[in-house]
This record gives C-alpha cells, sequence and structure tokens, in this order.
C-alpha cells in the first residue's frame, strides 16, 4: 500500500511558513508517498505547486482547498553521497580532517559538492591541545569590562616624574600587546575548521590582547596626553615574533617564552604600582596572560609526543632569534629606569638602589620561569638555563 500522511494548514499561506508543516508531512515518508494537504489559503493551488516542483515532488490536484502532494527523490538525491564530517565532540577529532569537509561545522552531514578551502594547519598535531575546549570555555566565562573592572575615577595624586614612570610603562605595555595580538591572528585563518577550539581560544586571546591594549593606553593618557618613548630595538624584538609562520615556533616564542616572562613583569607591576588603576590593570592582564601561556605549553607538550625533531626546531629558533637581535640595544633604557623609579618608591638614593635590586631580581623571576618552562617541555636543566640567558633582553 500506498504510505499517506495529511496535514491541514488551516489558513496559513506559503507566505506564512506553510512549506514547513507540508515538509514535515513529507519527511516521514518514502519517494511515492502520498500527503494530502488541506487549507483555506486562496493561494494555496498556486504556491502548493510551484514549492513542490522545487522540491521535486509532485502535486495531483488542488481542488477546493485539497491537494495531494506526491513525494518525490530530488532530496534523496540530493543528499546521497553526502559525508558526515567526523563526531561533534572534541575527543574524536579526526587526525587530519580532508579539504571537502571546508567551512563545514563538525559532526554535520555535509552535501556533496561545495567549495574546499585550502587550511595549511589541517593537521591535528600541529595545533591542538586537550585542554583547549576546557580553557575556551574559561576565558570566555572570565571575560571582563574595562569600565566596570577598572576603578578608574579613583582619586590619588602621583609626582609627576612617577606618574611620567607608569606613562612610560604603560606604553611598553601596549606595544607588546600590539604584537602579542598580531601574532594569533596571522594564524587563525589558517587553522582548518575542524580544530574550531582552537580558533575559538586563538580569537579570544586576540580579544584579551585588543582589552589589553585598551586599558594600558588609557592609563597611560589618564593624566596626560603624550605617551612614551618606543625603541628601534624593542620593535625589532617584537617584529621577530610577528613574522614568524611556523605555528609551534610563534607558540613557542610568543606564548612560552614571550608571555611567560610578561606574566612575570604584571605580577611585579601589580606589586610596585603606585596607584589603584595601575594596580587593577595588571592584575587582571596578568590573569589572562597566563591563560595564554597555558595553551602554548600544553599545545608544544602535545605536539612534542609526535614530533621527536621538535626540540631541535625550538632550540633553533632562540638561537635563530638571538642572533637576529644581537646588535639592538635590547630593552628600552627608559622602561627599565622607570620600573626602577616605580621599584623605588621615593627619590632618596637608598630607595634607587633597591629600586635597582628589585629589577635585577625581576630578571633573575624572568629567567627562572623561562628555565622551568624549557625543562617542561624536554630541555635539561643546564641546556634551558643557556637558552634562557639568549632569551631577547627586550622581556617580550
Amino acid at each position: 500500500m500506498t504510505p499517506e500522511a495529511s496535514v491541514d494548514l488551516a489558513g496559513l499561506g506559503f507566505t506564512e511558513g506553510a512549506h514547513l508543516l507540508v515538509q514535515r508531512a513529507l519527511d516521514g515518508l518514502p519517494p511515492g508517498g502520498r500527503v494530502t494537504v488541506h487549507g483555506r489559503d486562496p493561494a494555496l493551488r498556486v504556491h502548493l505547486p510551484a514549492w513542490a516542483r522545487g522540491r521535486g515532488h509532485r502535486v495531483e490536484s488542488t481542488d477546493d482547498g485539497v491537494a495531494v502532494v506526491v513525494r518525490g527523490d530530488a532530496d534523496d538525491a540530493r543528499w546521497r553521497g553526502a559525508e558526515r564530517a567526523g563526531l561533534a565532540e572534541p575527543e574524536d577529532l579526526r587526525g587530519r580532517p580532508p579539504a571537502s569537509w571546508g567551512l563545514g561545522v563538525r559532526g554535520a552531514l555535509l552535501e556533496k559538492g561545495g567549495p574546499e578551502p585550502m587550511f595549511d594547519l589541517d593537521d591535528k598535531d600541529l595545533v591542538w591541545a586537550d585542554i583547549a575546549p576546557k580553557l575556551y570555555a574559561q576565558a570566555a566565562a572570565r571575560q571582563w569590562d574595562p569600565e566596570q573592572a577598572v576603578p578608574w575615577s579613583a582619586e590619588f595624586t602621583l609626582p609627576p616624574d612617577v606618574e611620567a614612570a607608569v606613562v612610560q610603562v604603560m606604553t611598553y605595555l601596549v606595544e607588546n600587546e600590539q604584537a602579542a595580538l598580531i601574532v594569533p591572528a596571522r594564524f587563525v585563518g589558517r587553522i582548518h575548521p575542524h580544530f574550531r577550539e582552537v580558533v575559538q581560544l586563538l580569537a579570544v586571546q586576540m580579544a584579551d590582547e585588543a582589552r589589553h591594549m585598551s586599558v594600558f593606553a588609557r592609563r597611560a593618557l589618564l593624566r596626560g596626553t603624550e605617551m612614551g618613548t618606543s625603541s628601534a630595538g624593542g620593535r625589532s624584538s617584537l617584529f621577530t615574533l610577528v613574522t614568524e609562520s611556523d605555528f609551534a615556533l610563534a607558540s613557542f616564542l610568543l606564548s612560552v617564552l614571550g608571555e611567560g616572562t610578561f606574566v612575570d613583569l604584571l605580577a611585579f607591576l601589580e606589586h610596585t604600582a603606585p596607584d589603584p588603576v595601575t594596580r587593577r590593570i595588571c592584575r587582571l592582564a596578568g590573569r589572562d596572560e597566563r591563560r595564554h601561556v597555558v595553551f602554548g605549553m600544553a599545545h608544544l607538550a602535545h605536539q612534542s609526543t609526535v614530533d621527536p625533531g621538535l626540540k631541535d626546531r625550538l632550540r633553533a629558533a632562540i638561537h635563530h632569534r638571538h642572533d637576529a637581535l644581537m646588535d639592538t640595544a635590547g630593552l628600552n633604557a627608559d622602561v627599565f629606569d622607570a620600573l626602577v623609579v616605580l621599584a623605588a618608591g621615593s627619590w632618596a638614593p637608598d630607595d634607587i638602589a633597591a629600586g635597582h635590586r628589585r629589577v635585577q631580581e625581576l630578571q633573575h623571576v624572568m629567567d627562572q620561569g623561562r628555565q622551568r618552562r624549557l625543562v617542561r617541555l624536554g630541555f635539561h636543566a643546564d641546556e634551558a638555563a643557556a637558552l634562557s640567558a639568549l632569551h631577547t633582553r627586550n622581556f617580550m
């Protein structure tokens, strides 16, 4: 017997969504199945046949508000050869998704045909870290609004030279965060959407850096109208990050070495900040930056399990960057002096001496942190110390 169904559209017309009810009735039938359609819309006799033809179905009659639609097999043919783009959960990632999946959603049924965009970062081992989905969820939940989270209206007055030191440090921070935004931006469009949690995490990381740039610049101009100085050596150091085209090496240089060191700097600034605004923005930015470091470490730890040559490439990247920056002056002297002023808290000779020691201690803390991260990535302690010593004197 021919499978049959019926649907009553009442006064609903095809310009108002009647096709949804008809299609729902047809979906339960095989090709050749018949749906009796009842409806009062006067345009039904025109709209129903036109819609049915476009879907490969046939209408037998449209008399007195009643029509019979015979299901064709066009919809079945359309999805014949369709491919499921893997499974939806990140635990079931395909190691190397095909280009034919393109921009299709992971786990969706993909109609045959369509564009096949090329994503050169299409291998799980090149981009993945098992912690990525959890980190993305955490990052999305911990976004903060500068207007609400920072006490911009707090009353404080700093001596002009202390304020100038804050402005100089804030200028330096903005400059570094600009590079930290550009680096992931260069890779987001190259990663296969199958690994969407990594794309999402990098997108939030870019949002973090954009917000950091905004708050650091706003603090720099909170009491004046001019930013501080920018050294050629500092910009050269950052440029080596921006031009790195290898995702693993860029993550290593930026997140593991640079941002790891940056976290120590932000913690130092939070402790020595002479005002509540500076203290708060350094605390909030440091929290974000620690998350960036966690992903960089996790990604490289994953890649090291499948790429026995990774350590050699990481080692070479450090040496290459050191050689490229050998003739630069390193950290902007104005930044170093500003850090000393903030750490000193006054212009008394003993306080300046103490401030200078604290900045040197900061550099030691940065070095120790880099060494620990290098050891976690598989380097021997002695080599980790030697490699850390080659890291740019510009901190990032």
